[in-house]
């Protein structure tokens, strides 16, 4: 449906590529929330233990900047996470104020038993998308994601 905003052809097409742009994403999430391939942990949850396991042992602010969520979000996820044994505080050997989250072997072998199957559902969603659609996708995503207005 398209915007109902009576302004001028600019901010209308914006309006419209916009919702557009976030009714997509939310379909394909919610699509991909249907196969079920993250076990009991929710989107976040996900996130986190995925970064963790590609990018190894952050701070809690940098694990805020990888999957773009507060960072008192990060702190009650990363505390439901902490509960059943998935990931670890320390506290930074150099600087006592610093908390590092670790991944745990269970969470380890969690994310390793879940990921495969995750990376297959979301390949099969993007078949909706010719490979070349794909790569313009993506290129389109990062040049929004990255763009800084003056």
């Amino acid at each position: 449906m398209p915007t109902h905003y009576k302004g001028n052809s600019e901010e209308i097409r914006a309006l419209n590529t916009y919702i557009k742009l976030t009714r997509a994403a939310d379909s394909f999430q919610s699509r991909l929330n249907s196969h079920k391939t993250q076990g009991e942990l929710s989107p976040t949850q996900f996130g986190v233990l995925e970064a963790l396991y590609h990018l190894g042992t952050m701070s809690q602010g940098e694990i805020s900047a990888k999957v773009l969520k507060s960072s008192g979000n990060i702190t009650l996820v990363i505390d439901n996470l902490e509960k059943p044994g998935l990931v670890r505080r320390m506290r930074d050997e150099h600087d006592r104020r610093m908390v590092q989250v670790v991944l745990t072997q269970q969470g380890r072998e969690l994310i390793e038993e879940l990921l495969p199957g995750h990376v297959q559902a979301i390949a099969e969603e993007m078949c909706a998308l010719e490979p070349h659609e794909q790569e313009e996708l993506g290129r389109l995503c990062r040049k929004l994601g990255t763009y800084q207005s003056s």
